[in-house]
């Protein structure tokens, strides 16, 4: 008789509670304070998604999304089932905002929880006090929140997988075209076309230096703004100057407030951390992350720094605003306590979060600096400045506006002198006041004229955007979310759609190709306008005002119809690409240069019938020491690094990481090798051969 088979014996229940987090730093610190009641374990982000090896959406089907479990997420799912198995009632404490709403949805769909169960618990910052109270209040899975991510995972995978192929095909493969990042990779291409069709006007500036950094410019002639467009005219005014007297017409004197910055919101601390300390968007963000998980503090003990950093908000709890009042009044007096009021630029529905502060506004940054990296002290730094220079009094000056006549000509200067530094105390703005020195004057007074200023000008074009600027223009066009701008732009970057030079973003060949044909065949992708009018829908899914599926196949209608289009006139676009000299040895049709993630390559133009590629063949004019063979230039598929081997690999194995000359060593018969940089030499590439050439 056959063994019977035992049953799967059910994991005994306990009374704890088991609490789901998306990272494993979070969970080590929660866990602290929920002490041994609570299980706490992560989830280490989302644990289903639709699969990458195809669309994953049906569209027959109302656009119904086929999602999987993540490849690779398996023992990570096992152990939560396994955990919620046993424990007496389970919570989802992913990130507040929609990707989270979207994680402990499916982690409620594989762990067969109700949606509208109260399941749900968030909190904005990680500390003890809002983690205990947000656990009393959990509240049902956001469906609107839920519905908002799943439509904008279903347009970007809708885009994405439909229009990537046919850049394969007619450009280079592996390339694709991202909903939003199309529409950035537009404005960055916009504005260098802008560069290359500018056309630069001469202009001079004239201006009065009194003495003692006293300087005035020419603002009017003859009761109209000064407009001096060549040397003759400036050389003119000179003359006349010289003819005259320069006489205080009038003295305007007032007073100003400045007031200070709001609180930072995702995109704000994006610019400023790339204006001030020169972090890259996808830096400042990875940085945050830390200092919102939490940082194990000497003395103190692992806790949050900052609040949740991805928010359009400005709002600040009125418990947050007393803390930073009291720490004001103590650390600076009560004249540097404010009572500042900020709005937000955005919806209502958008002000869930706070804005980025410091959890406890009295932990200085110099006062946790030892237990913090150099990277994360300068983010935390500029955070907290930011947040308690938003709770302090303006900064006031005396202002002083002077005009001075000489015959039909006016010029002007105006000085500021600050009587209170307010919030400046604590946060230094990234441009100058302007102040201008104006000493004490008197109407018709005659002033005496130390030299006269003229410098020819040239008008400038627009400065291709840096990663400060364009994050500024996506927020101000409404393309993306602060949270997608750093990955928008790592994508362009690595696409090798564009490149950083300096500071600046610039596009490349590649980029401008892929522009090119999206412009013709999919004008809403690149469009900037409909991008943001699509971010509008997602926003008023999220607040139920409209079904999604529907939005998506209002979207999909028109998009459709611009595949068929694009796919009919395929041709046309196959006369753009560059073939080369070289013939396919498997169906006989020519070879085109393509661009592809490590660089040229040949790729038949039969395709997709013929797939055959192979790489541009770079020969040194050196032949192999072991089998005769062309040693040619190769590059590491991992690294990209420039190497040099044997033509006949895999049966020869020759490679040299120094370009071979051909010479033969004199003392031990290996190959000689020309070593790269300022300081080249020609060695034995044998690395037992001390031999090397003298410099001649």
């Amino acid at each position: 008789m056959a063994a019977s088979k035992k049953a799967t014996k059910a994991p005994a229940k306990t009374n704890k509670t088991l609490l789901v987090v998306e990272s494993p730093s979070k969970a080590k610190i929660i866990s602290k304070y929920l002490g041994s009641r609570y299980k706490v374990i992560a989830s280490v982000g989302h644990v289903r998604d639709l699969p990458k090896s195809r669309l994953g959406v049906n569209v027959d089907d109302n656009f119904e999304p086929e999602y999987i479990n993540i490849r690779g997420k398996g023992d990570t799912i096992k152990e939560i089932k396994k955990e919620a198995a046993a424990a007496s009632k389970v919570l989802l404490a992913t990130d507040p905002d929609r990707e989270g709403e979207a994680i402990s949805w499916h982690l409620a769909h594989l762990l067969d929880i109700d949606p509208d169960a109260k399941c749900r618990v968030m909190f904005n910052e990680i500390n003890k006090q809002t983690v205990q109270e947000a656990i009393k209040e959990p509240r049902a899975i956001d469906t609107g929140l839920v519905d908002a991510q799943q439509a904008r995972r279903v347009l970007d995978r809708l885009v994405g997988y439909q229009i990537s192929p046919l850049l394969w095909k007619k450009v280079a493969w592996g390339l694709s075209a991202g909903r939003v990042q199309s529409a950035a990779l537009k404005l960055i291409c916009d504005r260098e076309r802008e560069i290359l069709d500018f056309i630069p006007e001469e202009y001079w500036r004239i201006a009065a230096d009194f003495g003692d950094g006293f300087v005035a410019e020419l603002s009017k002639i003859g009761g109209r703004k000064a407009s001096v467009k060549n040397q003759e005219t400036a050389d003119a005014i000179e003359a006349e100057l010289a003819e005259g007297e320069y006489i205080v017409g009038s003295i305007k004197e007032g007073k100003r407030k400045t007031k200070p910055y709001a609180p930072f919101t995702t995109s704000s601390l994006q610019q400023d951390a790339s204006i001030k300390l020169g972090f890259q968007t996808s830096k400042t963000m990875q940085i945050a992350q830390q200092l919102y998980e939490g940082i194990n503090l000497k003395g103190i003990g692992a806790r949050g720094l900052v609040t949740y950093i991805r928010t359009d908000s400005v709002r600040v709890s009125s418990q947050a605003i007393a803390a930073a009042s009291s720490y004001i009044e103590e650390k600076y007096g009560a004249d540097y306590v404010g009572n500042n009021v900020f709005s937000n630029k955005n919806k209502a529905m958008q002000d869930a979060h706070e804005a980025i502060r410091p959890s406890d506004v009295t932990l200085e940054p110099s006062l946790i600096k030892d237990s913090l990296t150099q990277d994360q002290y300068k983010l935390y730094d500029l955070i907290w400045k930011r947040f308690v220079a938003s709770r302090m009094a303006a900064a006031e000056f005396d202002t002083m506006q002077v005009l001075i006549n000489n015959g039909r000509y006016q010029f002007k200067a105006n000085g500021a002198r600050m009587t209170f530094d307010g919030w400046k105390k604590v946060y230094k703005t990234s441009a100058p006041e302007g102040e201008v020195n104006v000493p004490k004057l008197e109407e018709g007074q005659v002033l005496d004229l130390e030299k006269l200023i003229k410098e020819q000008k040239f008008t400038q074009p627009p400065a291709r955007y840096t990663e400060a600027s364009l994050v500024k223009e996506m927020e101000e066009k409404n393309i993306g979310r602060p949270s997608t701008y750093a990955s928008i732009i790592s994508v362009l970057v690595n696409r090798k759609y564009i490149k950083r030079v300096k500071k600046a973003l610039e596009p490349t060949k590649l980029g401008f190709d892929v522009i090119g044909i999206l412009q013709v065949y999919f004008s809403d992708i690149v469009d900037v306008k409909f991008t943001g009018e699509m971010e509008d829908n997602l926003d008023s899914i999220e607040l139920g005002e409209k079904e999604w599926k529907k939005v998506i196949a209002d979207f999909y209608k028109g998009f459709s119809e611009e595949l068929k289009v694009a796919d009919r006139e395929v041709e046309r676009i196959e006369k753009e690409v560059v073939l080369s000299d070289e013939v396919c040895e498997i169906c006989g049709k020519p070879m085109a240069i393509k661009e592809g993630r490590f660089g040229r390559f040949l790729a038949c133009t039969g395709y997709p019938e013929c797939k055959n590629t192979k790489p541009i063949v770079k020969s040194t004019g050196v032949k192999c020491p072991k089998c005769g063979k062309d040693i040619i230039e190769k590059k590491g598929r991992k690294t990209g690094k420039l190497f040099y081997g044997c033509s006949g690999y895999p049966e020869c194995d020759v490679v040299f990481w120094d370009k071979p000359t051909g010479d033969i060593c004199p003392d031990c018969g290996s190959m000689l090798v020309q070593t790269k940089g300022k300081s080249s030499t020609v060695k034995c590439s044998n690395p037992e051969c001390k031999y090397k050439e003298k410099k001649k």
